[in-house]
Parts: structure tokens; C-alpha cells; sequence
């Protein structure tokens, strides 16, 4: 789960550490990734949960940088990371980001076509 916010957050040399929390009263599971570069003070927060085949159904990221109280919610992966691009990252970093994303989109036409 998360693999490309993981790889992201190993790319810009961020720390993490992840967690699972299954709720007794509510049917969604909880997987929590805490990250940062010195202090784990940022977190992401997803809520997911199985489909009757089994498979996972992520209902949405909630994310808090630096201790924020109300959190940034998405639905999706890719908002997730373009948002931690923007506000987590060096200029340098940001350049490298997207270099990756460019890389990354004209490797899926290649195989598209």
C-alpha cells in the first residue's frame, strides 16, 4: 500500500514509519505513515477498506504537516504526491520531482503505444 508515497519519501532521504489500526466499531481499516527528516512529525492517515472480492478499496488520505490540526484530504494518490512536491520539498528536490514525473509519463505512452 502507498508504494509510490514510499518511494517518493525514500527518494527525498525522508524517514517513515507506518502502522495499521483496525477500528473494534467502524468497518475501515487505518493505516498510519508518520515521516519526516529529523522528527516523524508529519502524518499521513489513510482509511481504507476490502471489497467483497477481496480487494482494497482506499476511501481517503488525510495528511498533516508539522502538527496541523485540520488535515489536507484526498482521494487520490497522485493529488497526495503533487501536494507533498509542492510543500514538502527543496527547490532541488522539486526539480528532481518532476524530471521523475516526465520520465515516468512518457515511459506509459511508450507502453501504451
Amino acid at each position: 500500500m502507498l508504494a509510490r508515497t514510499k518511494a517518493f519519501l525514500k527518494a527525498n532521504q525522508f524517514r517513515y514509519e507506518k502502522t495499521y489500526i483496525r477500528p473494534l466499531m467502524v468497518p475501515q481499516h487505518v493505516y498510519v505513515l508518520r515521516f519526516g527528516k529529523k522528527k516523524l512529525n508529519n502524518r499521513l492517515i489513510t482509511k481504507y477498506s476490502h471489497s467483497w472480492t477481496g480487494r482494497l478499496k482506499i476511501d481517503e488520505f488525510d495528511l498533516r504537516l508539522h502538527g496541523q490540526h485540520n488535515p489536507r484530504i484526498f482521494t487520490s494518490e497522485d493529488e497526495l504526491l503533487v501536494y507533498l512536491a509542492d510543500h514538502i520539498l527543496t527547490d532541488d528536490g522539486r526539480e528532481r520531482y518532476e524530471q521523475v514525473r516526465r520520465e515516468a509519463a512518457r515511459r506509459h505512452e511508450n507502453v501504451q503505444e
